[in-house]
């Protein structure tokens, strides 16, 4: 372990190194490049990194995949069904260590304190949706570790705006605050709103572009978060092989719960569902708004398809 997290101290001491895909403005130094220049000053120091080993010989570590997106795109359902793998350990809870500035101004050594103990063979993982929609997340994985194997699911973007509003609206909902109707946040001006955050955070090609500039294709598993609500297993299957992972979940780890309406767990006998929020009913949207956004999101889709070299069942 003294190994690893010596390697990971000289890894971050380097020169940063300037990606050979599209290079990030030069004009003058913005304050997130600021705040990351003293994350690197703060963690080269060797002693800034403390082992938190357990008396099981497990420890803390950085993780070596994150689940980077989409929001509402499925990222609770995949980590649970991706921790059915023994050699799997996930952080419980999101972390936003690259996307909050009172984190990331924390250091790396917090981070890897927020991680959970883990064995010497297995893959520590965490997941914080917002990343992938977070201009500055890709430069700041990619200077801690360049060879990150980042996991990304998405849906139908018309859905994921949805679901996006259908959670924060039972959010006020349940502090006993009102809130708009979705036709409000949608439509402005008689027009679509395209300004509205859930859109943008559906124009999946934007902000994919950014990630590329950092990473390799190759280095993005991207999850059809559809496919995965429908037929779990296949899915899971291709994320363990995108892993390098040895093929231990079965379709016996799956089971449907028609009660709920979705696809729940069993492992080693004990069977469990997601939290209670999860599958939720969407708003009634009227047919020819719901048309209307289908329309809008078209061209980005198409976009996207070109970008990844791979197409999805979208409307």
């Amino acid at each position: 372990m003294a190994a690893f997290l010596l390697g990971a101290v000289l890894l971050i001491v380097q020169p940063q190194i300037v990606p050979s895909r599209p290079a990030i403005n030069s004009n003058a130094e913005t304050s997130s490049q600021s705040v990351q220049r003293e994350l690197l000053k703060k963690t080269s120091q060797k002693n800034d990194f403390k082992e938190n080993i357990h008396s099981n010989g497990s420890c803390q570590q950085l993780p070596q995949t994150i689940i980077i997106g989409v929001r509402k795109g499925g990222t609770r359902a995949l980590l649970e069904m991706l921790s059915l793998h023994p050699d799997i350990a996930a952080a419980e809870s999101e972390v936003h260590f690259f996307d909050w500035e009172d984190h990331y101004r924390n250091g790396l050594q917090w981070y890897i304190n927020q991680m959970p103990f883990s064995y010497p063979h297995q893959i520590t993982v965490e997941k914080t949706p917002a990343y992938f929609t977070s201009p500055k997340v890709p430069e700041r994985v990619y200077n801690m570790n360049q060879s990150m194997r980042l996991l990304l699911i998405l849906r139908d973007p018309s859905e994921r705006v949805l679901s996006d509003y259908t959670q924060v609206f039972y959010n006020h909902m349940q502090k006993h605050k009102p809130y708009p109707s979705i036709e409000q946040f949608l439509i402005k001006n008689g027009e679509l709103n395209v300004d509205y955050k859930a859109i943008n955070r559906s124009l999946y090609y934007i902000h994919m572009q950014n990630w590329l500039k950092y990473f390799p294709l190759d280095h993005i598993h991207i999850v059809d978060g559809d496919k995965l609500i429908k037929d779990p297993f296949p899915e899971i299957e291709k994320v363990e092989r995108f892993l390098q992972l040895s093929p231990q979940i079965n379709a016996s780890n799956f089971y449907f719960n028609k009660t709920k309406g979705f696809y729940c767990l069993r492992d080693s006998g004990r069977e469990r569902c997601l939290h209670e929020s999860k599958g939720r009913a969407h708003p009634q949207v009227d047919t020819r708004l719901l048309q209307k956004l289908q329309e809008y999101f078209h061209e980005p889709n198409k976009k996207f398809f070109e970008l990844v070299g791979r197409t999805f069942d979208w409307h």
